[in-house]
């Protein structure tokens, strides 16, 4: 197991390593020049001399991406040119918001998927209408998903606010920049649900796609382990149809679920961006619209990194939750 998860994180690095080149080889061939946005159109051509030579950019390539890999490993991404903050303080600032939607959508994601594959697998009344339900949503766009169900529940229902973390009565006042959590440690119950019900739109559209997908692989996955032998003999020893499925196959078929739910977080880190501008939720995807609109490279560049490597490190995770699921998998990796 030991030398499993080393290799994992070996592997880990080599994929790190190689999103930094690729970032680097886009900033390097973008016709947009970094320093004459940093430093203003009208500067003069010795500033701009004097300014490429302080950022390093007279160098040769290699030389420079070493550079940039130093300053990638010590959080620092340069300055925006919007801002004029460090990309790395306005990605802090913005971050909680974004990855408080994104965690509850995951785990949204993985509560529904793991019901409708239950549900579809022990073939419960009302399963197959529940599933073409959730993948006929999830089959739309997201934004065309994202406003049927804004239509539905703020403007006809008036249930759910449309847009925004907060109402207007309600401000963030720290210290950890999550709704959810701050609420609590202020003690504040109705800020709490006022988050809750800003967070239940945008994260149910960005949940609805990952769900349906991980639902349909945990069912075909039970399916299967559900017709082999140690399954048909604990059937055999009298056990409930719910039992045999929850206690001896339901971690036997958990491996192909979590291979999915690691692919989907690529899809759900993508939906951010769009979930995000239509619901006017001021994180990170908010943040990068902006800044592709005014051509804030250092900006867009920080924040692929980071996005990239929070994709990597979850999958190098969910692959390590596979090994310790399923011990097979150490077994077929030994031989």
């Amino acid at each position: 197991m030991f030398r499993m998860i080393m290799v994992r994180i070996g592997s880990l690095l080599v994929v790190l390593l190689i999103l930094t080149l690729v970032v680097f080889i886009i900033q390097a061939v973008l016709p947009a020049d970094p320093v004459r946005a940093s430093v203003g159109a009208q500067a003069t051509a010795d500033v701009v001399e004097a300014k490429r030579h302080e950022l390093g950019y007279d160098k040769p390539l290699p030389v420079q991406y070493v550079n940039f890999l130093g300053r990638v490993i010590r959080g620092d991404f340069g300055e925006s040119l919007r801002t004029r903050r460090p990309v790395l303080e306005d990605i802090s600032k913005f971050a909680p918001a974004t990855l408080e939607l994104a965690f509850c959508a995951a785990l949204l994601a993985g509560l529904l998927g793991l019901v409708l594959g239950l549900w579809s697998a022990l073939g419960s009344r009302g399963a197959g209408a529940a599933r073409v339900t959730m993948v006929f949503l999830s089959s739309a766009p997201t934004f065309f998903g994202a406003i049927l169900l804004i239509l539905l529940f703020y403007r006809k229902l008036g249930w759910l606010p449309a847009s925004g973390r907060m109402s207007s009565q309600y401000s963030d006042s720290g210290p950890t920049g999550f709704l959810l959590i701050d609420s609590i440690i202020h003690g504040d119950p109705s800020q709490w649900w006022d988050a809750v019900r800003h967070l239940i739109l945008p994260a149910f559209v960005l949940a609805l796609g990952p769900a349906v997908a991980i639902g349909r692989v945990l069912r075909s996955s039970l399916l299967d382990v559900m017709r082999q032998d140690h399954v048909r003999t604990a059937r055999a020893k009298g056990l409930s149809e719910r039992t045999v499925v929850l206690r001896h196959a339901l971690r036997n078929a958990s491996g192909p679920a979590l291979s999915m739910a690691g692919l989907q977080v690529g899809l759900l880190l993508a939906g951010v961006v769009v979930i995000e501008l239509v619901f006017a939720w001021p994180g990170l995807g908010l943040y990068t619209q902006q800044s592709i609109q005014q051509a804030d490279f250092p900006a867009v560049i920080g924040i692929t990194l980071v996005l990239g490597i929070a994709y990597v490190v979850i999958n190098a995770v969910v692959d390590i939750l596979q090994l310790v699921a399923d011990p097979r998998l150490q077994l077929q990796k030994a031989v």
